[in-house]
This record gives C-alpha cells, structure tokens and sequence, in this order.
C-alpha cells in the first residue's frame, strides 16, 4: 500500500500512468453506460407496481452508490494528506469534490422525479433524502474551502478535516430507512441474503452501478490531470511534454 501512495504521490508518474488509465477506461465505461442504459431503459420488464415509472433507477441507485464511495475514497485522501502530507493528496480531494457533488444533485433530482408518481410528492424530508441533501452540501463545503483559502496548504488540512468529520453521515445514510421511519424503500440489492429485486432487472443495475463507478474513476483522474498540469506548469517535465506534443 505505502509503495503505491508513495508513486502516486509523484506527479511525473501519476501523470503517466493516469494518461494510460483513461485510455483503457473510458471506452469501458462508455461500452458499459449504453449497453447498462439499453438494457434497464428498454428490456428489462416493467414493475408490476409502478410500471414503468420505476426505470429511473438505472441512473439514480447508481449515482447514490457512487456518491457516498466517493466521499470514502475523499476522506481517505484527506487522511493521507493530514498523516504524510502528499500533495496529490490534496489534488485527490480537490479533484474528487465536484464529481461526488455532481453525483449527489443527480440522486437528488433523480429521487424527486421518482418520488412525485410514488409518494405524490418531488421532495419530502425523509431520513434518507435529508441526509443525501447533507452529502451534497458536505462536498460543496470541500469545494468551497479549497477556493476560500489562498494558503493552499491551510486550504487542504481544512478540506481533510471537513472530509473526515463528513465520513459520520454516510454510515446514516445506509442506515436511516432502518433507524427511522421513512417513506424511502429499503435497499433492494443485498449481499447479505437474497436481494429484493427480481434478477431481469438486478442485472442492468449492477451494470449500471459498474458503469457508474468508471465514469466516477475518468472524471477524477481527468479532473486530477488537469490540476497537475496547472500546478506544475513551469516544471521541466511539462515543458518536455509540450514540446513531445
């Protein structure tokens, strides 16, 4: 583990092999969107209760799941910034703030929209849906610290104690359809027992979650790619990759 940090913590390196990455990835993840889209938007059956109206759960169980492992892998940039103070730490947690952010509005808008035919309602303050809407402000509030700050140093310890301290609500969120009443389902994919899905449409929606993890993993590693570039701008080795460019 601390070889792999220890790499990654060299922006020449990680330059290189998040480059090669993106490569392999991004058409996976593309060939994995249309075909995770195709199959749940188009072929799997209609829901005997809620017909077709429950289809927008190929775009917001994914985007929800995603969301909070995004905010773990967050968390744990900021503690290896707080404990060995890597840089690409800190480029980690920048980069992956705003697509977690992203991820968390589309659960949202996608949880409103499903709501409005099954609870008669776009928006009620469920403890699933409130402590979703804490996510969402948590990742804003690292995005803002980073742009508050001019020391970015200062900005980055702030970033990762806020990251960390942030790590207690997504515990809530798994939990809350259990601790509380809530009009918010139970999960329906369990790894733990047999899932409360059928298996027609369980597999485009573990598709789509895959899918939605690669897209979470290009987007970071874009985002990471373009920091690195404007951090170390007048370096060397970035003035031999224009010129090879």
């Amino acid at each position: 583990m601390w070889t792999i940090i220890h790499k990654m913590g060299s922006p020449p390196w990680f330059f290189r092999f998040s480059g090669a990455l993106v490569r392999w990835l991004l058409p996976l993840t593309i060939a994995l969107l249309c075909v995770g889209a195709f199959w749940g938007l188009l072929i799997a059956p209609p829901d005997f209760r809620q017909g077709n109206s429950y289809r927008i759960i190929y775009i917001h169980v994914p985007a929800a799941v995603v969301a909070l492992a995004g905010y773990y892998v967050m968390a744990f940039a900021g503690a290896v910034s707080l404990i060995w103070r890597i840089k690409m730490a800190d480029v980690t947690m920048r980069a992956a703030a705003p697509v977690g952010a992203a991820l968390t509005a589309i659960a949202l808008f996608t949880g409103a929209i499903w709501g409005k035919p099954t609870w008669g309602a776009w928006w009620v303050w469920d403890a699933r849906i409130t402590s979703m809407l804490l996510l969402f402000f948590l990742y804003l509030g690292v995005v803002a610290l980073f742009e508050a700050y001019e020391n970015k140093t200062a900005a980055a310890r702030a970033c990762a104690v806020l990251s960390l301290i942030g790590t207690v609500n997504i515990p809530i969120i798994y939990k809350s359809v259990d601790w509380w009443y809530s009009l918010h389902q139970p999960a329906s994919i369990k790894f733990m027992g047999e899932s409360a899905i059928d298996s027609s449409m369980l597999y485009p929606l573990l598709l789509m979650i895959a899918a939605f993890y690669c897209l979470f993993v290009v987007a970071v590693l874009l985002n990471m790619r373009a920091e690195v570039l404007w951090r170390h701008r007048e370096s060397g080795w970035i003035q031999q990759l224009v010129e090879r460019a």
